[in-house]
């Protein structure tokens, strides 16, 4: 397999425009955990694959001629611009890049707030904006937003990351409606808490410096819990929810993924 490098970045092969048919999904943050395992999902599917990330690497992912490896910054609007020109005809966008940030909101600076913000939501809106010109001309679409559990019931030392997958439930809720006029279909996928990720590694700030002296005896038992969950998501969870929300023709908006974001999606609907 020959790797090549394009303005856009590096490809594995060509996509060929003939075989797109609701068969080319754009993934954002595919370097790894779900955005990588959702690119394998999808190419296993006989798919075709533009897989995106800040700094693309070769050997990811399997070589395949479905697949395409782009640059991808979600929080600059040129990246935007070009990853959106070099892809063509984009059938299913899924919004998966994000940053991660534990700790106590009085100690995290409002600095790194916007930083999460602006990956996490803004980002996911600008992504959002760039794809629907297409879809609407063409009468067709799936977007998938990829939030989090935190969004289906509260955690402690979460209160700026809640609010950044929180606000784009609300976002993608009220999109749905406006978009289902063009039949493009918009989901949200609910992962549960992945301790194989990077999430925790994913952030400019160490948890440790997020806990001030004065909530040591609050967090302990809290992060021993994170070290014990009961029920957690893994990443092929979140993939088989993106592959579910891609597939499903009807209205639901939600999708839970993993065991955990499941058992809590439940207990939201008995109160």
């Amino acid at each position: 397999m020959r790797i090549e490098r394009s303005p856009g970045g590096i490809y594995h092969g060509a996509i060929k425009k003939t075989e797109i048919a609701m068969q080319t999904i754009l993934i954002t943050g595919s370097s790894s955990g779900y955005g990588l395992e959702t690119a394998r999902q999808f190419l296993g599917k006989g798919w075709n694959v533009i897989a995106t990330m800040r700094s693309p690497r070769e050997g990811v992912l399997p070589s395949s001629a479905s697949l395409r490896i782009l640059p991808l910054d979600v929080t600059q609007e040129k990246s935007i611009a070009s990853v959106i020109e070099h892809a063509g005809p984009i059938d299913v966008l899924v919004n998966n890049a994000g940053i991660g940030v534990v700790g106590a909101f009085e100690a995290t600076p409002i600095s790194h707030i916007r930083k999460v913000f602006d990956t996490n939501t803004f980002g996911v809106m600008a992504m959002t904006q760039a794809v629907i010109p297409q879809m609407r001309q063409r009468r067709s679409g799936v977007i998938v937003n990829v939030t989090s559990s935190t969004t289906l019931s509260p955690f402690p030392l979460a209160a700026a990351y809640t609010a950044s997958k929180t606000a784009i439930e609300g976002f993608t809720a009220s999109l749905a409606h406006e978009l289902a006029f063009f039949n493009i279909r918009t989901k949200l996928v609910e992962p549960g808490y992945a301790p194989t990720t990077r999430f925790s590694e994913n952030t400019s700030i160490r948890v440790e410096d997020l806990i001030p002296p004065a909530y040591a005896k609050f967090a302990a038992p809290i992060f021993e819990g994170f070290a014990k969950p009961a029920l957690t998501t893994k990443e092929t969870d979140v993939a088989e929810a993106v592959w579910a929300a891609v597939n499903d023709p009807s209205d639901q908006l939600h999708f839970p993924a993993g065991a955990d974001a499941v058992a809590l999606a439940r207990a939201g609907l008995r109160k």
